[in-house]
């Protein structure tokens, strides 16, 4: 199984030039060896009840067996664990006392371990890697042309974050690095503050994603440093244990996991974020507990929760200008735009069809939103006309853009009107939005399989590019200003050109002869070609 659940863009020049490899120092080796510890002693209770659970289960066989006689020792047996003495294996487990103030915690002994300053002091290192360092770092130098895309991926039941460099002037994408996860990734959402990394001011920037699994927890990765083994922080009840500094008693209590929704932090899996761009230490996340929190990333800790709805939240955005106001959908067919600033305050509501899928703001009109839903619908609404009850729901104009569920859908925030549509019918399709309503522009199949994440490039110099990806675990980046109908809808927003275009779909570049460009297909190539090439790109 491989498949790309979610992806987000990183603008141009928001990573660093030169990433870090991950380091471990004093205050590093102290931190990773308590999360080490933590981690250990939450497997040894599990461990523990399982082995009970095991014990009171073969009780009863063990004692019917005693009634059989007890067993004897064949010769063979005997023999067997005579051999095996002079290894002392009912010893083999122990260790020596520590000594000299050595530890016997994870990681305790790398102090006593010899270190060398650099290679050159080391006398069993007879080649120098100056040349080699000098070559792996231009290989990992990331330039203030590119763009890094964040994915998040499955792969053969194995969890982990992607990042992409996109090179648009050679048409190329590559994997620059990865990051390990404990559960299936669900969504991510890019921020631009410094988390963990002590004391910051508004003027701080760093390059970090905040991801959101199965499990109920968040995790903050910096996107600048390679090889991490562990978060910089996590939102929730984990990253409450590690900060505790309470006695092991205390600990077991707080770490008995409730299914319970409460204040502090989410019981089920995070479906949903959105980091405020006018606030930048606040974080928004929703969950299947029904709850939206608002998490403040200074301190690490949840600041509110709210329960506007009776089901799973699945989908959340921050107001583009207002930025107390956060809109959220759930499976309870709603939508609220609620002022997380007045919690007594009634909320206004909508409702629509079927299942929310996705809930975006009109980055271009404010007083405007759009919601996807379960069956395949796109409603665009006036945040000024809330209705009395969300039954009486009436909006701007509805389009049923899919036959089934609206997995993705996105809003290019440079060219007004244009909009992305991904769904579980393997289609990725572009609108075009007038005063006179919504039209289809082009339909495409990009050989993803079932869409889950359509997400357009942030800078306005790649403002046509639409990253895609989906159940069969590729990413595509699709340069949507290369394709007819669509030069032909926003020609005034595309620069003239100068004989044939070709249509440019750049996905990794797996084996060089597969294509004669870097990292380019010509789509149409791998459906056997022809002027309806890509109409029969089809997973069936």
């Amino acid at each position: 199984m491989s498949m790309i659940t979610a992806s987000i863009w990183v603008p141009r020049g928001a990573a660093a030039a030169f990433p870090t490899k991950y380091d471990v120092d004093e205050n590093e080796l102290a931190r990773i060896s308590k999360l080490a510890k933590l981690q250990l002693q939450d497997a040894e209770e599990d461990l523990e009840g399982a082995r009970n659970g095991h014990s009171n289960h073969s009780e009863g066989d063990k004692s019917a067996d005693d009634e059989d006689g007890d067993t004897k020792m064949t010769p063979s047996n005997k023999d067997a664990d005579d051999d095996l003495k002079e290894y002392d294996l009912d010893n083999y487990d122990s260790a020596a006392a520590p000594q000299d103030g050595e530890t016997m915690a994870m990681f305790g002994n790398a102090r006593s371990l010899a270190y060398h300053q650099s290679n050159a002091e080391d006398p069993y290192i007879t080649m120098q890697e100056n040349e080699e360092e000098d070559e792996e770092r231009e290989d990992l130098q990331v330039l203030a042309t590119d763009n890094m895309v964040v994915a998040a991926k499955v792969e053969d039941e194995v969890a982990h974050l992607e990042i992409y460099v996109y090179e648009d002037e050679v048409d190329n994408l590559y994997v620059h690095h990865d990051i390990m996860l404990p559960a299936i990734p669900l969504c991510v959402e890019w921020l631009d503050l410094p988390v963990g990394k002590g004391t910051t001011n508004s003027s701080t920037k760093g390059n970090f994603v905040a991801v959101g699994t199965f499990d109920p927890d968040i995790e903050l990765w910096d996107l600048d440093t390679i090889d991490s083994m562990y978060p910089n922080a996590i939102l929730g009840q984990g990253g409450e244990e590690k900060k505790a500094e309470a006695g092991d008693e205390k600990r077991k209590k707080k770490r008995k996991k409730s299914k319970k929704a409460n204040d502090n932090y989410h019981v089920d899996a995070v479906l949903a974020l959105a980091a405020n761009r006018q606030h930048r230490n606040l974080l928004a996340s929703s969950s299947a507990d029904k709850t939206v929190k608002l998490w403040d990333l200074t301190t690490q800790r949840c600041a509110k929760s709210y329960s506007h709805h009776t089901d799973k939240v699945c989908s959340i955005a921050w107001h583009p200008e207002e930025a107390a106001v956060l809109l959220s959908g759930s499976y309870d067919r709603t939508l609220v735009a609620a002022d997380l600033r007045a919690t007594d305050a009634k909320v206004p509501r909508w409702g629509v069809e079927s299942d929310v899928e996705t809930v975006a703001w009109d980055p271009h009109d404010t007083n405007y939103f759009y919601v996807t839903t379960e069956a395949g619908m796109v409603h665009y609404h006036d945040r000024r006309k809330a209705p009395s009850s969300p039954e009486s729901s009436k909006a701007v104009w509805t389009l049923q853009a899919h036959g089934e569920s609206i997995s993705s859908f996105d809003i290019n925030p440079a060219i007004p009107g244009f909009l992305a549509s991904g769904s579980t019918d393997k289609e990725v399709k572009l609108w075009n939005v007038q005063p006179t309503g919504p039209s289809m522009v082009v339909s495409r199949n990009l050989d993803v399989g079932k869409v889950f994440t359509t997400k357009f490039a942030p800078d306005p110099e790649v403002a046509f590019r639409l990253a895609v990806g989906g159940s069969k675990g590729t990413l595509q980046i699709w340069d949507t200003s290369t394709n007819a109908a669509v030069r032909n809808a926003f020609a005034h927003r595309v620069g003239p050109t100068h004989g044939e275009v070709k249509e440019r779909l750049i996905g990794v570049d797996e084996d060089s002869s597969d294509s004669e460009d870097e990292g380019g297909v010509e789509p149409g190539a791998e459906a056997g070609g022809g002027e309806t090439g890509w109409e029969s790109m089809d997973d069936d």
